[in-house]
């Protein structure tokens, strides 16, 4: 448990200092809780590069990944996963995702960047 609790506090500095490369490398990983992470570290690196990679986590078989991925996506105001979080605000099976991906979709199709 303490290697993912590290990994994970790894992967939001890479965000923090906004090394994509770095933080994507994890995109894969077989914890929910890394893959997560990665969702929030590439919504602290506002470029299109890491909005295309969220895109991946939008569609995570994990809920609280896609939810993380939603958040992440209206933080950096990501226009090109824009239709994948109104997929998930409205046809996605958990309650959960639902509610956070509106709030997300409603960010994103108000923001005008």
């Amino acid at each position: 448990m303490a290697f993912s609790d590290a990994l994970e506090e790894k992967i939001m500095k890479l965000g923090s200092k906004q090394k994509l490369g770095a933080v994507i490398k994890h995109i894969n990983n077989p914890n929910d809780d890394v893959r997560m992470t990665v969702a929030m570290a590439l919504g602290l690196i506002p470029t299109y590069d890491s909005g295309m990679a969220l895109i991946e986590l939008l569609r995570d078989k994990s809920p609280m990944v896609r939810a993380s991925a939603a958040e992440a996506a209206a933080a950096i105001h990501a226009k090109n996963c824009e239709e994948y979080v109104k997929k998930l605000a409205f046809q996605d099976p958990d309650p959960n995702v639902k509610q956070v991906a509106k709030k997300a979709f409603d960010q994103l199709k108000d923001s005008v960047v």
